[in-house]
């Protein structure tokens, strides 16, 4: 045992990864629909790690630090950018007021219960669940004119009062959304007779009353039939099978022939004539080509028919005039869509639903699914085909998060305070920017999801490691310090912002009640709380009020991290 505290104690990096792979998997352990997170638990398992008084030099947190700041800002910058013009300004003025609550809220309870300004950042980072706020105050906190003695004391008390109030802040976020948001609205039978009629708007298609469009990610199907229904007593052209299947409310393209005279395949265009007794393959929504074979006749297993090259491919849409404004029903009736149907829509790695009026946005990520030949004639028309990569582009990761926090350090003296940005608020501003680059050249910058992943939750939890390691030996101290009050005191920090917004947004805003709820849920960044909404209301449509709001709160919350500290210091 000695010698493995020793080990640690000399080998700091090695705890730091113990760490990180026991809080990952405390943080993936679920009892019914309770999980302590990620975060959480990666704070706890290192403040634990902490007891045998380990000693981890100050570089390491703030490198990782930066990089989950930059990553944070790339993947929202796109929609960030986006929302400060256009119809998104709505629901950014929104989300300002919902992160002003956010603030003023927790700057008040410190003000009347007293508290420092580490307990005031470890009470705002939890009860709004912004973890990031714990580098930007501390950053702060070491800009200020006050003794080393004392910034170490609020440095220790920072995750002690994190950890008392991000439980509830997480699951009473999800809770008061879920649950007591939709009785502000009316009661959870009239939320959800709203949503219903607000997707039936939505999902109306000037294209032959098509009704394919659906709220879930459906998988697009090719199955083969034999063309026996009497429709087809008369030899039929394409375009006279697709407009009949269109006429009962199936999209479906006729994608191969098989003749019933020679056994020929081949691949048809609009004018190739179908005879009774012919094989076709058709594609289209799982959902609309399986089921009730009258419509056309048996389902035949011809693996040879099959047997050809059918694609899934994400674009970015980047092209102008597609990514303005328009919506899925103005895309799909586009030439270059024949035979290609939309599987999935993301905004900000948040998935939302594709209805005919969904509007897509420049940085949006659709999923298309066709023949080959389809699929690669119509990505170029809509953007950029983002196809799977391995190589990050190195270049704006590190000059990107260079730039950002040598402007974050400029500081600005206003009244005897030091005011900046600090290192993090910086490398999250060039986060935003170079996000934004990207949705507009997709060519300059490119870093594959799984690498953004990778950047967001190892540096965010390394970061927290690091913090809760440190500040293991005085966690009992400082948790006897803050007591128990402190866990109430984020009960109000997290319920009345969020529960004033649900009714500023009805009252003032006028939003739909499922966009109101997810407006809710972005603006305070709390992924658990739209996942629980949608749950409650069973449908998908807050999340397109969620994606916007995200992009506002994850970075003006984070900076209010900043202003706190100064408010309270």
């Amino acid at each position: 045992m000695d010698w493995f505290v020793d080990t640690l104690r000399a080998y700091p990096s090695i705890a730091v990864f113990l760490t990180i792979g026991i809080g990952f998997y405390i943080g993936a352990l679920k009892y019914k629909t309770f999980s302590l997170g990620t975060v959480t638990s990666v704070l706890l398992v290192g403040v634990l790690v902490g007891q045998l008084d380990i000693s981890i030099p100050g570089p390491m947190k703030d490198v990782f630090f930066l990089l989950f700041l930059f990553a944070i800002g790339y993947s929202v910058g796109p929609q960030f950018f986006r929302a400060l013009r256009g119809d998104g300004l709505k629901q950014v003025f929104f989300a300002v007021v919902v992160c002003a609550l956010c603030l003023i809220t927790t700057w008040v309870v410190a003000k009347v219960m007293h508290y420092n300004p580490g307990e005031a950042i470890g009470l705002f980072a939890g009860a709004q669940t912004i973890s990031a706020v714990i580098g930007v105050g501390t950053d702060t906190m070491n800009t200020l004119n006050v003794p080393k003695e004392t910034v170490k004391e609020w440095l220790d008390i920072i995750p002690v009062s994190y950890a008392v109030c991000y439980i509830y802040g997480t699951i009473g976020s999800a809770y008061l959304l879920a649950n007591i948001g939709p009785m502000l609205l009316g009661g959870l039978s009239k939320v959800k007779a709203e949503t219903a009629e607000l997707e039936k708007t939505m999902n109306q298609s000037s294209l032959s009353n098509d009704p394919t469009y659906i709220n879930a990610n459906r998988p697009v199907a090719f199955r083969a039939y034999r063309a026996d229904d009497s429709f087809f007593d008369t030899a039929r052209s394409v375009a006279d099978i697709e407009k009949h299947l269109a006429d009962q409310g199936r999209r479906l393209f006729v994608e191969r022939i098989r003749t019933a005279a020679d056994k020929k395949i081949s691949d048809p265009t609009t004018s190739s004539v179908i005879n009774k007794g012919d094989e076709i393959v058709l594609s289209g929504r799982r959902e609309f080509i399986i089921g009730d074979e009258s419509w056309i006749g048996p389902e035949v297993n011809d693996s040879e028919l099959l047997n050809f090259p059918a694609e899934q491919l994400n674009v970015l849409l980047t092209k102008k005039g597609i990514g303005k404004s328009k919506t899925v029903d103005e895309i799909r009736a586009m030439k270059i869509m024949y035979g290609v149907s939309i599987k999935k829509i993301e905004r900000g790695n948040v998935e939302i639903p594709v209805l005919a009026q969904t509007k897509l946005y420049p940085g949006d990520e659709i999923t298309i699914v066709g023949l080959r030949h389809e699929v690669d004639a119509a990505a170029p028309v809509l953007g950029y085909p983002d196809r799977p990569a391995t190589n990050t582009n190195m270049v704006l990761v590190g000059l990107g998060i260079f730039i950002g926090a040598l402007i974050g350090v400029i500081t600005i003296h206003a009244g005897g305070i030091p005011i900046s940005l600090s290192t993090s608020g910086g490398a999250l501003i060039s986060g935003l920017v170079c996000g934004w680059l990207r949705s507009k050249r997709p060519s300059i910058g490119a870093i594959p999801q799984p690498a953004v992943w990778l950047m967001n939750n190892l540096g965010l939890n390394m970061f927290i490691a690091v913090i809760g390691i440190s500040s293991g030996p005085s966690f009992v101290t400082g948790l006897k310090e803050v007591g128990f009050i402190l866990f109430f005191m984020g009960v109000i920090c997290t319920s009345v912002p969020l529960l004033l917004g649900v009714i500023i947004g009805k009252k003032f805003f006028k939003f739909p009640a499922p966009i109101n709820l997810g407006c809710c849920a972005g603006s305070r960044t709390t992924t658990a709380s739209l996942g629980a909404i949608q749950d409650s209301i069973g449908s998908t449509l807050p999340a397109m009020g969620y994606t916007v709001t995200y992009a506002i709160g994850n970075t003006l919350l984070i900076l209010c991290g900043v202003a706190l500290v100064l408010m309270t210091a």
